[in-house]
């Protein structure tokens, strides 16, 4: 590795003006500034660049080598250098952003749509996950921030939180349902401990911590063994598996808002408090966000929270 990448790009200028007075101009520096940095980089790579001729500079091959991978890297670093400072006054670039996996699928999609028709310069990469596949994305600096929510990895060790920042944007309620035929042919209206933990249950992981945490909520019961009959990996599949019949599963109610009203899908509720599970906005604790970053933020808070998804 070079000693000093700064005589690269004395040597980009001489070679594309074709002159050491060229490039002194264009570099704001002497002659002899130019001239001096010119023959360090020959001495550290021992080649001569040029063929010094009267008032001009040929290059030699090792020039034209050199060039060949200075010249794009100098052009691809200026339009880099160029975005930067567009960003620091209007929404521009690439937004990383993480959010839980269903939430993301459903709404995510359309408001980065709608933003964009504003934003066209704006583009997304978007990472689904849980709290323990996006935290670490955003203190490593993989994405710039992430939406999380807990309930459904409650109990997991999480190290040092104190380094994010959590802003709470929306609560959605979680329940436990099934479809009506299940409903009247298993529970029966018997939403005792006793009768519901002896019922076949859809679980969204295969340690049944969805399951879990409903019980330890409503009946303050750990520890128990629960008759898991179908593990999926997303909300979509559960809904889906309760609709068919297979058991009772934990789901975002807003997820199953229509089927509910139509009667195809049936809450099951208990004395206890309803379960909120909180999504927030998660950054590092001492980012300061771009402005991309901040329309952005605001733009889907107010966008989420004025269509009242999870009323």
């Amino acid at each position: 590795m070079l000693q000093n990448l700064g005589r690269l790009k004395v040597f980009y200028h001489v070679f594309s003006k074709g002159s050491v007075l060229s490039a002194s101009k264009i570099l704001h520096v002497s002659q002899s500034a130019v001239s001096q940095s010119l023959q360090k980089l020959e001495e550290e790579i021992q080649s001569q660049l040029f063929t010094r001729m009267h008032k001009r500079l040929v290059p030699t091959a090792a020039g034209e080598r050199l060039f060949a991978v200075v010249h794009p890297f100098m052009q691809e670093l200026a339009g880099c250098l160029k975005n930067i400072k567009q960003s620091r006054e209007k929404p521009f670039g690439e937004l990383r952003i993480g959010a839980p996996v269903e939430f993301g699928k459903a709404y995510f999609p359309g408001m980065v749509a709608r933003f964009r028709e504003q934003y066209p310069e704006v583009t997304f990469y978007l990472k689904l996950g849980n709290p323990a596949t996006l935290l670490p994305l955003v203190e490593t600096g993989q994405i710039d921030f992430a939406f999380v929510d807990l309930f459904l990895t409650q109990n997991q060790f999480f190290a040092n939180l104190d380094i994010y920042h959590f802003s709470p944007v929306v609560d959605e309620e979680i329940i436990l349902a099934c479809s009506k035929r299940y409903y009247e042919k298993q529970i029966k209206s018997d939403h005792s401990f006793s009768h519901l933990k002896s019922q076949q249950f859809i679980a969204y992981r295969h340690n049944a911590q969805d399951v879990k945490n409903w019980f330890k909520h409503h009946f303050n019961k750990g520890n128990v063994k629960y008759d898991v009959v179908l593990v999926v990996d997303s909300q979509q599949a559960l809904i889906s598996a309760v609709k068919h019949h297979a058991g009772v599963g934990i789901v975002a109610s807003h997820l199953v808002a229509k089927e509910m009203k139509e009667g195809l899908i049936v809450p099951i509720h208990t004395p206890k408090p309803k379960i909120i599970n909180q999504i927030s906005l998660v950054l590092l604790q001492d980012k300061v966000p771009t402005l991309t970053e901040k329309i952005f933020q605001k733009f889907l808070i107010e966008k989420i929270q004025s269509m009242n998804l999870f009323s």
